[in-house]
């Protein structure tokens, strides 16, 4: 006969297990709703899920980490089971993100037929709702692991890890990375566009007539010259390569200004490129409608990095290249007959902008300048007085900056050109930070594009011809 052992049965109450803790729910869906709210431009679901799985994922583990915090340990009977409030509160979280999402498509439809853009359907928040929900599983499932990894190695040794990383990342991995990255913006400067034409008119820059060669304006000094071929007015540009340093590059654009006939114009405008050395085609192609193509414009390159790393790491190139280049050409026309010396004018987009400014610091714009106009410059790092300002409403540029996180943007010189988000404490911060990532893909006149009227904006000459030289 054999014998019976009764074995004692453990009971797992799978609800437990299975639904969240109220604070993780709350948590979560705050920070979806954060994820959903208003944005300044247009977003893809791909960004879009990025930004909700990133922001659920941050949700979770505030939330975990809350409830693993060191606390004094509790005797006696356990609490009563909690299970109805944590129900009704995922249920509530999940009606929440619900109608955050609603919201958004709404607002998101409202900014897409402000530009002119195809608006979104349901299959656009599936693939957020479903890229978000993987995103937030595979961060907080690395989080459990990094978290196990953690206590196996103990405090002592899992913190000699991440010193040995920090230690790696400072002296190997960053300046290695910066280095690639660095040989990459030469590289894409330095390619050469094959539909693009070299100019053949002794008035434009990289022609055979130029004192700077085609090969050495880099891919954006080209795209500036390369347009301008039919236009009649003068374009003239100095690329990185066309000078081994800032003092060469400028006395180079003076000399060739003048050999392309450009103090015989009645403008000058010293255009002042973005971090890569890109000049907007609309800026120029307005300027010269503006002066009825009797304007010759001279720019000069100072980074071929993006304008967001040399704004970061390297901003004294902008202001120092514009400053010098103001200066220089500057000299030039005060040694012709004051009759003949052509008017002057500042142009600055974006990082452009920045330095542009820069050059009236120690005199007022009119003391040196017939006019300037800056566009989407970034918010607080431009002197803006005097000058004419043009900025969108939606563009974060011109909004972003870290006080944005506690105070409202300063948006008295933008002009309305779609929806307006309410601010919000931090929310604000997030959102427009995100937004930085498309700024550039709305089409001109939103975003931190700008079209024609950066030239035909610019005002009537507030100086006599030659005053600021005098």
């Amino acid at each position: 006969m054999t014998a019976v052992i009764d074995r004692p049965t453990a009971t797992v109450d799978v609800a437990a297990v299975a639904l969240p803790r109220v604070l993780t729910s709350v948590a979560v869906t705050s920070t979806v709703a954060v994820s959903l709210a208003p944005s300044l431009l247009p977003r893809s679901a791909v960004v879009q899920a990025i930004l909700t799985g990133l922001l659920a994922a941050l949700g979770w583990g505030l939330a975990n980490a809350w409830h693993h915090r060191p606390r004094r340990r509790r005797t006696g009977d356990p609490a009563p089971s909690r299970d109805s409030a944590r129900l009704l509160v995922l249920l509530a979280g999940a009606v929440t993100a619900a109608a955050a999402m609603l919201l958004a498509d709404h607002w998101q439809d409202s900014l897409r037929v402000a530009m002119g853009v195809p608006t979104v359907g349901g299959g656009h928040w599936a693939q957020v709702v479903v890229g978000g929900a993987a995103i937030a599983l595979i961060l907080a499932a690395g989080t459990r692991a990094v978290a196990a990894g953690v206590r196996r190695l103990g405090a002592a040794r899992s913190a000699a890890v991440v010193a040995a990383l920090a230690i790696a990342t400072q002296f190997w991995a960053g300046p290695a990375l910066w280095q690639a990255r660095a040989q990459s913006y030469h590289a894409a400067n330095t390619t050469v566009d094959t539909s693009l034409r070299q100019p053949v008119s002794s008035s434009i820059s990289g022609s055979p007539d130029s004192l700077t060669s085609w090969a050495s304006l880099g891919a954006q000094g080209r795209k500036f010259v390369a347009a301008g071929a039919a236009s009649g007015a003068v374009r003239t540009y100095a690329g990185i390569d066309s000078a081994p340093d800032q003092d060469g590059r400028v006395r180079l654009a003076v000399r060739e200004l003048e050999r392309a006939g450009g103090l015989a114009k009645s403008t000058i405008v010293v255009a002042v490129p973005t971090g890569s050395g890109w000049i907007d085609g609309n800026a120029a192609q307005g300027l010269e409608q503006r002066f009825g193509h009797d304007v010759a414009l001279v720019g000069v390159q100072y980074s071929s990095a993006p304008s967001w790393v040399t704004f970061l790491f390297d901003r004294d190139a902008a202001e120092q290249s514009a400053r010098a280049l103001f200066t220089a050409v500057s000299d030039r026309i005060s040694l012709l007959p004051a009759a003949e010396r052509p008017l002057l004018y500042v142009y600055g987009q974006s990082l452009g902008a920045v330095g542009a400014s820069s050059i009236f610091l120690d005199e007022g714009l009119g003391e040196r300048a017939c006019g300037a106009l800056y566009a989407g410059p970034p918010a607080g790092s431009a002197r803006t007085a005097g000058a004419v300002v043009l900025a969108n409403s939606s563009d974060p540029v011109v909004r972003w900056s870290p006080r944005l996180l506690l105070h409202p943007p300063a948006l008295d010189r933008t002009r309305t050109d779609a929806p307006r988000p309410a601010w919000l404490p931090i929310v604000s911060f997030v959102q427009t930070s995100v937004d930085l990532l498309s700024a550039l893909d709305a089409p001109a006149g939103h975003g931190h594009r700008y079209g024609t009227d950066q030239g035909t904006a610019l005002p009537d000459g507030g100086c006599a011809t030659g005053a600021a030289h005098a």
